[in-house]
């Protein structure tokens, strides 16, 4: 009879019942276990049995239970009396360790009442499962520091959560229940290597900034450029709203259906729509103006000299305050006034937080597919999704054995049979002697 299971301690006794949905094998322990755990004597004798149900992994998706006649041995020695242990089965749970090595993974991406049906366990119990997973995480995992930090919130179970990640890398770096000061600079004191942080991207939330200057005062804060265009965005939209009153009712539906062509790029138009934006803009000279700031606005952005980009801000605000639309600006000149050095400081590697805004769309779709779940739960779903995180692994030229061997690679030679490593780019071979060793060894081996 062929064995379906393939577990190393177990054995099928006779063929497999199944239905629809599941599948129930009798099964056994290959063999008597040969020492009492207790004493080490190897003269045991069988006591009494009984039978117990273990879940398995599904075959065919159909839900597998093993009915296991689990044995009690005596020892002759000390007369201690203990059930045969098997390697394949988790006794805290009643499943084979590889069922529950896939509900970890599974839990992590899928909701937990999903899990259970597909498994055939409670739900409770895929929960408690998760609970325990989570917190091993929690102890073994490092993640790596940012070079870039982004800082931003969502709004998950009906309040702002703050979000932390690595722009640089792009992957998720954390998530706190709230965006208070306070819980900002608790989380960035946590850091151990926080002199590494070297530029901090985050909106116009004035408690963020405060928190990085406390923490991280070597970081550049850097305001998300995005957050700033979008106010010249919303003026230009103000002095449309404000011009629909002097409208006819057909115009007002019109420019209201078309508002989306003043909003994009004079570049971005096609034929089509740079007629009608000429068309509105010859018969309402008000929204010409507003329009031709915005555009202006944008183009101080295009540049990538910081000094032209200060010339070019300066020349638009002169432009601006000038202006009929001022009032509709004034927001933004005023923000700009306020945050001159943060929002200027993204001519120096022009980041931005837009990773930091599409995680967020993540993080609601994962929110949407657990209604009902936990702020922790739903952190940890997030925090622990391979695909939004990356475990810390040393950079290869973080290892003070590597840096030297750049440095003196041609006057060292290393006896080969000592050898853990190579420098690609040379074939020289190098032992690596620090105790970042093994992760060397991990990808450099040879």
């Amino acid at each position: 009879m062929s064995d379906l299971l393939s577990l190393p301690d177990i054995k099928t006794i006779e063929p497999p019942q199944e239905n629809e949905t599941d599948m129930m094998f009798k099964v056994e322990a290959v063999g008597p276990p040969e020492r009492c755990p207790e004493c080490g004597f190897d003269k045991l004798y069988k006591h009494s049995s009984r039978n117990q149900l273990i879940m398995d992994l599904p075959i065919r998706l159909k839900r597998v239970g093993l009915q296991l006649n689990r044995r009690r041995y005596k020892c002759r020695e000390c007369g201690s009396t203990f059930w045969e242990r098997l390697i394949s089965v988790d006794e805290k749970r009643s499943m084979t360790k590889r069922l529950l090595k896939s509900i970890q993974e599974q839990s992590m991406s899928k909701t937990f009442v999903e899990v259970a049906e597909s498994v055939g366990v409670d739900e409770k119990t895929i929960r408690n499962v998760f609970k325990d997973y989570v917190a091993l995480k929690e102890r073994e995992y490092q993640f790596e520091t940012p070079k870039w930090l982004g800082i931003d919130e969502i709004h998950i179970i009906r309040r702002p959560r703050l979000v932390l990640t690595n722009i640089e890398r792009r992957t998720i770096y954390d998530i706190k229940p709230n965006r208070n000061k306070e819980t900002v600079i608790q989380r960035l004191s946590e850091i151990s290597d926080r002199t590494y942080i070297e530029y901090v991207t985050m909106d116009m939330w004035k408690p963020y900034k405060d928190a990085v200057n406390t923490i991280l005062p070597h970081a550049k804060v850097v305001v998300d450029k995005f957050h700033v265009v979008r106010m010249a965005n919303q003026a230009l939209d103000n002095v449309r709203k404000s011009l629909k009153a002097h409208m006819s009712q057909k115009e007002r539906r019109t420019l209201m259906r078309e508002r989306f062509i003043l909003l994009k790029r004079k570049h971005d138009l096609n034929e089509r729509e740079s007629f009608l934006l000429d068309t509105w803009l010859g018969n309402l000279p008000a929204l010409k103006e507003a329009y031709e700031l915005k555009e202006e606005f944008y183009w101080i952005w295009d540049t990538p000299d910081p000094d032209e980009g200060h010339l070019r801000y300066s020349q638009w605000r002169h432009r601006c305050m000038s202006s009929n639309s001022k009032d509709a600006y004034k927001d933004l000149v005023r923000a700009v006034d306020n945050w001159h050095v943060e929002i200027f400081n993204y001519f120096d590697k022009r980041l931005t937080n837009a990773y930091t805004e599409s995680i967020n769309s993540i993080i609601r779709q994962v929110e949407r597919m657990g209604r009902g779940y936990s702020f922790d739960a739903l952190r940890a779903k997030i925090l622990f999704n391979e695909k939004l995180h990356k475990k810390r692994k040393l950079r290869f030229n973080e290892c003070p054995c590597v840096r030297n061997k750049f440095h003196t690679i041609h006057s060292c030679y290393i006896n080969k049979e000592n050898c853990v490593g190579v420098v690609f780019n040379t074939g020289t071979r190098f032992n690596c002697t620090d105790k970042c060793k093994f992760e060397v060894m991990n990808y450099f081996y040879i």
